[in-house]
């Protein structure tokens, strides 16, 4: 899936080898004038991000299912993002808030205890991307992620979306939704240290109220290092999430880097640009 200007599209392997393209026009909710406003538009982003990571998923997994005759309604794909959803808050926010409780009586304040939850959740994160980027289909799904990266750097740098140009670029991206959330981890460790650990209505529900704040902050970061990205400081400070994309980026096949590249040619189309390819 590749988000353009005004549009976004998405490319998929059809079971019989080739591709289907749709592209569509982005809300005006997130393309307008709330999108230039500084945390606002991080929040705006978050949830854009939620709504076209599921008609991604929805787009792709019918194109899977062409052959069967079978769709996956609209109702289906949002309670599975609802279901998803709710694991993500438990498993990384919840979890660590009950698994720190235990250390408060021996780490002796809040502040260290509060610094302990954010360790424990960062741990929880990187584990729980090792753990299923073990499961094959998972692999590839990283694979189309390096793809996207790699195309996404060659146009940026007006390269031609061509796969001799593609193949020398990196998988990884300092605009990456992993990065993001890595941000978004360390963020959380700094501001949950200066939120009060009673009552214990509040420890719970603190963690919760406060991700779309700590969210559209990490967002202004993201774009302040991708603005600054050849800034030696600023490489720095960006390391430990390019690293972490090794994690979550592996390098494509051609086939996949296609596939990339079918979805940025509709994005550039759709958005009525000049788009610097060869012709088929």
């Amino acid at each position: 899936m590749i988000r353009g200007q005004r549009n976004m599209a998405i490319a998929v392997r059809r079971p019989d080898g080739s591709i289907a393209i749709k592209s569509q026009p982005l809300s005006a909710f997130f393309t307008g004038s709330l999108r230039r406003i500084p945390l606002v538009r991080g929040i705006i982003t978050l949830a854009e991000t939620l709504m076209l990571g599921m008609r991604a998923l929805s787009y792709s997994a019918n194109v899977g299912m062409e052959a069967e005759g079978e769709e996956i309604s609209k109702g289906s794909m949002a309670f599975m993002l609802f279901i998803s959803l709710s694991i993500a808050i438990g498993l990384f926010f919840v979890l660590p808030v009950l698994a720190s409780r235990s250390l408060e009586g021996v780490l002796g304040s809040d502040f260290a205890t509060n610094i302990a939850e954010g360790v424990i959740r960062l741990a929880l994160f990187v584990g729980y991307i090792l753990l299923i980027g073990r499961m094959k289909d998972i692999k590839r799904v990283f694979m189309y992620h390096g793809a996207e990266h790699m195309t996404v750097h060659a146009q940026e740098r007006g390269d031609p979306l061509e796969l001799e140009h593609i193949r020398k670029y990196s998988t990884a991206h300092p605009r990456c939704g992993t990065a993001f959330l890595l941000v978004v981890m360390v963020l959380a460790i700094v501001a949950f240290v200066f939120v009060g650990r009673d009552p214990l209505w509040w420890l719970f529900t603190s963690r919760i109220v406060l991700i779309p704040l700590i969210a559209a902050v990490s967002y202004e970061v993201i774009r302040w290092s991708g603005r600054y990205s050849d800034n030696p400081l600023v490489r720095l400070i960006t390391g430990p999430s390019l690293a972490l994309q090794a994690l979550t980026t592996k390098e494509p096949d051609d086939d996949q880097i296609e596939i990339a590249m079918a979805a940025m040619r509709a994005a550039l189309e759709a958005d009525a640009e000049v788009s610097p390819v060869a012709s088929d």
